[in-house]
Parts: structure tokens; sequence; C-alpha cells
């Protein structure tokens, strides 16, 4: 393997924002916010929409069905009016 070409691989908290289910594993990617951890250690944390805690094809069912068509969320976020 080359030197220095490689990024830089630890450990990262994984939280699903849709219900709340945090895990710990490695990666590549990071964060500005951190969180302390069930060790005591405080590992940056990255903010998913969905995971396998969330998502139908692991859990057989839809868990989020009140968050509404994108077109909802884009109005709501931008604070829009349906007219």
């Amino acid at each position: 393997m080359k030197e220095s070409i490689h990024p830089e691989y630890h450990k990262v908290v994984f939280m699903d924002m849709n219900s709340g289910f945090k895990f710990l594993t490695g990666s590549t990617k990071t964060a500005n916010e951190t969180i302390e951890w069930e060790d005591g250690n405080t590992y940056p944390l990255i903010k998913v929409e969905v995971s396998s805690d969330t998502h139908p094809f692991y859990t057989g069912v839809q868990k989020f069905t009140d968050r509404g068509g994108r077109a909802e969320r884009f109005m709501k976020r931008y604070n829009m009016k349906n007219k």
C-alpha cells in the first residue's frame, strides 16, 4: 500500500434520526458533532435518516409514515403554504 493516500479510519457513532437508534462502528467519515458513548469515550456523531432500525427491508414495516411526501417536507422546510 502507498503511504499517506488513504483516509483516516476511526470509530464513529451513527444515529438514526427517525428512531434515535445509535451504533458505534468504524468509518472514514468525520463530523463536527460529538457524543459520549457507553464506554465513556467521545466519538464523532453522524446523523442519518435511515438505518437498519427503520428501513422497511430490515424491519418488514414502515416506521416513519407521518413524515409526509417529498413536496410536503419541502414546503415545511421553507415555511411555504400549499395553495
